[in-house]
C-alpha cells in the first residue's frame, strides 16, 4: 500500500506574492484539500492558475471532531490530503490540531509548507524582546476574563502574543491599560502585508489613542512586553 499523508500547507495572510513553490505542488499532488472555507481556497488557487483535480471539502471547528477521525482513516489508506485555513498557518488558531493528532496518533506521515503566520511576522517586526513569548490566540470575549488574563501575566517575563478582532480591539487595549498601565510596552499590528498595514509600537497609553484614530478594519495582533522593558 502507498503511504498517504498530511500536509499542512500555510496560505497568504494579505499579500498573494507571500504564497510558495512548496504549496504549489503540494495542492497538485494531492487527492483531498481539506479547507476552512472551499470557496476561499478555490478563488487563491484560481488567482494563482493553479489546476487541481482533487476533491474539496470543508474541514471547519463545526464538524472537526468527526472529520478528523474520517480523513486520517483515508490517511492512513494511501490518501495525500492537503489541509489549508482561509489565511495562515493551519492548527494555529485555526483548524487543525485534531487532524494532526490524530494523524500521529496513528503514525502517520505529518508535513508542512511553512509560510505566512500573523503572530511570528508581528513578533520580528515589534521591535519587542522576541526570545520568549507566549502565544495566547484570541482571548476570551467578555472583559471581566480579558482583565484576568491580563492580571494572571502582569510580571511575565516574556512577550505576550494575542490576536483579536476589529469589534474588540479598542476594548481589548482599554483593559490592558486598566490592569498594566499606561507605561507599559505594546505592538499594535493591523493587517499585516497588506496595502494598509499599520504598526505601532510604544507604551500603552500613547498606542491605544493612535488605533483609535485609525481604521480599525481587519485583523489585529497585539504583542505585550513585559513589565521591565522600554523601547
Amino acid at each position: 500500500m502507498t503511504e498517504g499523508s498530511l500536509t499542512l500547507v500555510a496560505t497568504p495572510i494579505g499579500n498573494l506574492g507571500d504564497w510558495t513553490p512548496r504549496g504549489s505542488e503540494a495542492v497538485q499532488r494531492a487527492d483531498l484539500l481539506a479547507c476552512e472555507d472551499t470557496r476561499v481556497t478555490r478563488k487563491l488557487l484560481d488567482h494563482l492558475g493553479l489546476k487541481v483535480e482533487a476533491r474539496f471539502i470543508s474541514y471547519r471547528e463545526q464538524n472537526e471532531l468527526t472529520l478528523s477521525v474520517e480523513l486520517s482513516e483515508q490517511v492512513q489508506a494511501g490518501k495525500h490530503i492537503v489541509l489549508m485555513a482561509d489565511a495562515g498557518t493551519p492548527a494555529i488558531s485555526d483548524p487543525g490540531f485534531r487532524l494532526v493528532r490524530e494523524c500521529r496518533k496513528r503514525g502517520l506521515c505529518v508535513t508542512a509548507t511553512p509560510g505566512p503566520n500573523a503572530a511570528i511576522t508581528a513578533l520580528a517586526i515589534s521591535g519587542l524582546p522576541s526570545d520568549t513569548f507566549l502565544y495566547a490566540g484570541f482571548l476570551p470575549p467578555k472583559a471581566a476574563a480579558r482583565r484576568r488574563f491580563f492580571s494572571e501575566h502582569q510580571s511575565a517575563e516574556y512577550t505576550v502574543i494575542c490576536y483579536e478582532s476589529c469589534h474588540r480591539i479598542l476594548k481589548f487595549l482599554a483593559d490592558a491599560e486598566a490592569v498594566l498601565g499606561a507605561q507599559r510596552c505594546v505592538c499594535v499590528a493591523r493587517e499585516l502585508t497588506k496595502r494598509h498595514e499599520t504598526v505601532f509600537s510604544g507604551p500603552l497609553g500613547s498606542v491605544g489613542p493612535l488605533v483609535a484614530q485609525r481604521s480599525q478594519k481587519g485583523e489585529f495582533v497585539v504583542l505585550i512586553a513585559k513589565a521591565s522593558y522600554e523601547l
